[in-house]
């Protein structure tokens, strides 16, 4: 019982960690696998916040929206030129 409640623990916190650490792009990238996420620096979306770009099927557009970054990266995003 102790092993099983240890590794579901383990494997939460792996599972955790990666999308902590999303990386932000420049650029929205030119091919995105359908519903593979992107966080694109849009100025457009105002300080604070990224576009998060989803992408589609083939034949629908991809979904964009202005979403708040984590506290950690929203002070690194604002110090930064």
């Amino acid at each position: 019982m102790r092993i099983l409640a240890s590794v579901l623990i383990s494997s939460s916190v792996l599972f955790a960690l990666p999308c902590a650490a999303q990386t932000i792009l420049k650029s929205e990238p030119l091919m995105l696998a359908p519903y593979e996420v992107a966080l694109v620096r849009d100025y457009s979306c105002g300080p604070g916040k990224v576009m998060k770009v989803t992408g589609a099927i083939r034949g629908l557009h991809r979904r964009k929206a202005c979403v708040l970054l984590p506290g950690e990266q929203a002070s690194l995003a604002t110090a930064t030129p």
